[in-house]
């Protein structure tokens, strides 16, 4: 069944979609992350607030999509073109199969687009003539492409985790991408939406977070419903002095001061520890702030402490599909060493009898699982508590062997998933 596109001007949006292929070009050509090139500096800087939310969707539609696009465009490629006329081609198809926009108005746009860059003006006319197929193809043709797979630098080793037809499941979630999850004050006023099992409050389609109901009252905050569980299952208490390590952008600080802990929120970066601020002030949330290595960091004696380490950050795919075209996992070894090393720091801040929630927001087991198998051999007065992590929706069968709990961005595929995350409760004997 043909499609049927809507009828548009074929020059509208061309400073998105300029800002679209820019960002493309940072993640695929230069690695760079998006959130390293989203600021004031870079290819959004100069755009309104409609084009910047449009640019930013169309990276990361393509970015989601892009093993799709690179299946539908190869019988119109005699050769991969370089990649910045590839981004292009890559954000055409993405436009025309999954946007649904006519093909005329994406061509006419792209080509002006590629005759304005040196690296791509010789391809203006290639680009016009492969938009002009991609346009003849059925819809069916898309829709029967596999799901995007993730690169092989990360496919192997969570294959070698979990397993061909896990990955897969995780690979249909991540190209669905992630509905909008917030975290919430008791009093607050929210926007419509539905409860998850755990208790956050979930929208889809949400648009301009800033302009959903309550955000200026600071009832609330954006944080999916997998990270809001580690503070869940450490399960603070008014008046406990609990310290947060690592604690930008300041979701689970908030979570922590809003149940009327004493938090103490530390964090490396200065420009990071400023939003946490910022998120505290808005919320009317009370924490004590400082900037410092979490390693070097040794004032005080904590009650509990939440340590959500540096981690690779693959189990939010779904919602930052930049992320397996940036990394190419050569930092993942620096990083399984961090965080043996934090955790052991950690411990050294617990009062006896104390309690530690560690998590990484990792699919890789070498960030969860196999940490804790270790550090409980280097300590042998720590133990696991398994009990505390059953709180509200959470699944027994979630937690692992070892005593952890282990998320993944396909359970609760029937209401949007969650980000996937490991998280565990040591205890040190008193």
């Amino acid at each position: 069944m043909a499609r049927k596109t809507p009828n548009t001007k074929p020059q509208q949006g061309i400073e998105a979609r300029r800002a679209a292929v820019q960002l493309l070009n940072a993640v695929t050509g230069k690695k760079r992350l998006l959130s390293e090139v989203s600021g004031p500096k870079g290819p959004l800087g100069k755009l309104d607030a409609a084009d910047k939310a449009r640019a930013q969707r169309l990276a990361l539609d393509t970015l989601r999509n892009l093993d799709r696009a690179d299946r539908i465009l190869g019988p119109f490629l005699r050769r991969r073109p370089p990649e910045e006329v590839h981004n292009i081609l890559r954000l055409a198809a993405t436009e025309i199969f999954v946007e649904k926009a006519p093909a005329h108005g994406v061509g006419n746009a792209l080509v002006a687009i590629a005759r304005e860059i040196k690296a791509t003006s010789h391809s203006a006319g290639m680009v016009n003539a492969v938009v002009r197929r991609l346009g003849e193809l059925e819809t069916e043709k898309w829709d029967k492409l596999p799901v995007p797979r993730l690169p092989k630098w990360l496919r192997k080793p969570l294959i070698a985790d979990y397993g061909k037809a896990t990955v897969e499941a995780i690979e249909h979630s991540h190209a669905n991408g992630a509905p909008l999850d917030l975290s919430f004050k008791a009093d607050a006023k929210l926007p419509e939406g539905e409860r998850t099992p755990t208790g956050s409050l979930r929208i889809k389609d949400a648009g301009q977070v800033t302009a959903l109901e309550g955000y200026q009252d600071g009832g609330w905050w954006v944080q999916d419903a997998a990270a809001a569980l580690p503070v869940n299952i450490l399960a603070p208490k008014k008046g406990e002095a609990i310290l947060d390590l690592c604690a930008a952008p300041g979701g689970k600080t908030m979570q922590l001061a809003s149940a009327g802990a004493d938090v103490t929120a530390v964090d490396i970066s200065e420009s990071r520890m400023g939003r946490v601020r910022e998120n505290l002030a808005r919320t009317k949330l009370t924490a004590k702030t400082t900037v410092s290595d979490a390693l070097e960091f040794k004032e005080g004696s904590f009650d509990a402490i939440l340590l959500d380490a540096p981690c690779t950050a693959t189990g939010t795919i779904r919602r930052h599909p930049d992320l397996p075209y940036a990394k190419d996992g050569s930092e993942f070894p620096a990083l399984f060493e961090l965080q043996e090393k934090m955790l052991d720091h950690a411990l050294t801040l617990l009062k006896p009898g104390g309690r530690l929630v560690f998590c990484t927001c990792s699919l890789l087991f070498d960030e969860g699982e196999i940490q804790v198998e270790d550090a409980l051999k280097r300590h042998p007065n720590l133990t696991v508590d398994k009990d505390a992590l059953l709180v509200e929706g959470v699944e027994p069968e979630w937690v692992s062997k070892e005593g952890g709990l282990r998320i993944r961005p396909d359970f609760w595929s029937d209401i949007g998933g969650l980000d996937g995350f490991y998280i565990a409760v040591l205890r040190q004997k008193s």
